[in-house]
């Protein structure tokens, strides 16, 4: 099957396709008359791998290197368990992150409410934001 049918049979963009195949997630065959790729079932059960890898949270070098060991004959199990759990931490701290984002514009967002809008004299842009760690306290 050609790239766009392949890309269409499994909701991916053809770009998302000729991009894997340019890094080796794929190996389609060329037909020497036209040069056009063509990808096999093969090629498609690798694919539905690959995003189902993704979605996982697995980055295409993590998806190489599991795909490497198999093909060595090798289980890739245990090296999916560990990146994995190297996921969920990164995961857990950007969550937390973002926790902590969201409560601190909660928290500016709230404090706001009862301030003043400021007319800018040259020395801020906007007193919200620059007196955001002095509690949002600014005379005007």
């Amino acid at each position: 099957m050609r790239v766009k049918q392949l890309a269409n049979r499994n909701h991916v963009n053809v770009d998302t396709v000729r991009h894997y195949t340019r890094i080796g997630l794929l190996t389609p065959t060329s037909d020497p008359i036209n040069n056009y790729k063509d990808y096999s079932l093969a090629d498609e059960q690798r694919l539905q791998f690959i995003v189902q890898a993704k979605s996982l949270g697995f980055s295409l070098s993590d998806i190489q290197l599991i795909i490497n060991e198999s093909q060595q004959g090798n289980s890739p199990c245990q090296k999916v368990r560990k990146i994995m759990q190297q996921r969920l931490a990164e995961t857990k701290r950007k969550i937390d992150a973002m926790q902590q984002t969201y409560n601190k514009m909660k928290n500016a967002t709230n404090r706001w409410q009862s301030l003043p809008d400021c007319v800018p004299t040259g020395h801020h842009v906007c007193h919200l934001i620059e007196d955001l760690n002095n509690g949002g306290e600014q005379s005007v």
